[in-house]
């Protein structure tokens, strides 16, 4: 197994909330964390239709043959159970009872503002870190293999090729997870739509465009970019637009969590394609950003991740907010350090009144470099953005 920045955090969260709740998109390795982190507990998988009509029919009945608490993987399939675990973890008054896992944002977080307020820690389990996968000895040549290749534990795991690991798991998310959320009767046009939404991943996010080229609503184009959120496909990475005078950019990009399943909707069939290929820098973004979701989610935090923009095409790819301190970290997918790069820092120290040097840029390059500009970031070493 390759050991998870969460596993740490999950086993203080343990020792102090009597739920553990653990989210995040299918095959990210939930319940591979949960069993190793939880080996005394009970593994139950509400997948399984006969688990799934024990919990439905006889909730009651169904906890009761678990005593000592248990695992819950998929917990979102039976909502019944929500109200009885309640009562249970109420009347034990004792940390860790039970670890809830789902692939589900939208249904788990319904149901556990409504019953489970105050006695759960939510977490987020994304696919593997940069981080994680070089501790565990793998080697990444590139960052087009990255962008290509994605970071879900199975492909390294199981040493699947990525297109057709992607081709598959595309497939049972379109017909399991999104029958869940909402009846959406013609697939076709919503396989269409999230290629369309992977063709924008690093852009501004426009609806009606979006709508207009799949053949549908603008209020339908929002309904579907929130299933894709709530099953941690894509996030909207916000303007951050505080304390600023100037005409500003309101609107949202859209990213995808893992640069490889974008890149398996491109049709992308090698990582020779990415060489010149006309997507190439809002993978590289996606890949940073969701990298740094990653290090914050993985410890527990929230990310407080922003992007800036003004009318003029003035832009800072990412501010990071720790507190009253905004950090900017502009992305570069270019492996050669050139003078333009650093365009985005001085003009924010000149806006924001900040030293340059307290900026960030992470290219796609080998060498880490301080300078007077800002600090120039390897794409292999992106926690020093986090670790100065």
């Amino acid at each position: 197994m390759i050991k998870r920045k969460l596993h740490n955090n999950l086993l203080n969260l343990a020792s102090k909330f009597p739920i553990i709740s653990i989210i995040g998109p299918r095959q990210s390795g939930k319940t591979t964390l949960v069993k190793y982190t939880f080996p005394e507990k009970s593994y139950v998988s509400l997948e399984e239709p006969d688990n799934r009509e024990f919990a439905q029919t006889d909730p009651r009945g169904f906890l009761a043959a678990y005593p000592e608490g248990a695992i819950l993987d998929e917990i979102q399939r039976t909502p019944e159970l929500f109200s009885y675990i309640q009562t249970i973890v109420d009347h034990k008054n004792q940390p860790g009872i039970f670890i809830l896992t789902g692939s589900n944002n939208y249904l788990l977080q319904e149901t556990i503002s409504q019953t489970l307020a105050g006695r759960v820690a939510i977490t987020t389990l994304l696919p593997l870190s940069l981080e994680e996968l070089f501790e565990a000895g793998y080697k990444i040549d590139s960052p087009e293999e990255l962008l290509f290749t994605g970071l879900y534990p199975r492909i390294f795991d199981q040493h699947i090729e990525p297109e057709i690991w992607y081709s598959n798991y595309i497939q049972t998310y379109i017909e399991r997870d999104v029958r869940l959320i909402k009846n959406i009767i013609d697939l076709g046009t919503f396989q269409r739509f999230i290629k369309l939404c992977a063709g924008r991943t690093g852009q501004i996010l426009n609806l009606s465009s979006l709508g207009n080229d799949c053949g549908i609503t603008h209020n339908t184009a929002k309904s579907w970019i929130s299933i894709l959120e709530a099953s941690f496909v894509i996030f909207l990475h916000q303007p951050y637009y505080k304390n600023f005078n100037k005409r500003l950019i309101k609107q949202p990009k859209i990213y995808f969590f893992d640069p490889g399943l974008a890149s398996s909707l491109l049709g992308i069939e090698s990582k020779a394609q990415l060489d010149t290929h006309f997507l190439k820098g809002g993978l590289f973004e996606t890949f940073v950003l969701s990298e740094l979701h990653k290090y914050r989610l993985n410890r527990g935090l929230m990310p407080h991740l922003y992007f800036w923009r003004d009318n003029h095409g003035n832009e800072i790819d990412c501010i990071i907010e720790s507190g009253d301190k905004l950090t900017p970290v502009e992305i570069k997918a270019g492996k050669t350090i050139n003078k333009d790069f650093f365009k985005g820092l001085l003009y924010w120290q000149k806006i924001a009144f900040k030293e340059a040097k307290q900026g960030f840029i992470v290219y796609g390059g080998e060498s880490t470099q301080k300078r007077e500009k800002g600090q120039v970031i390897s794409w292999r070493h992106l926690n020093t953005v986090y670790e100065q």
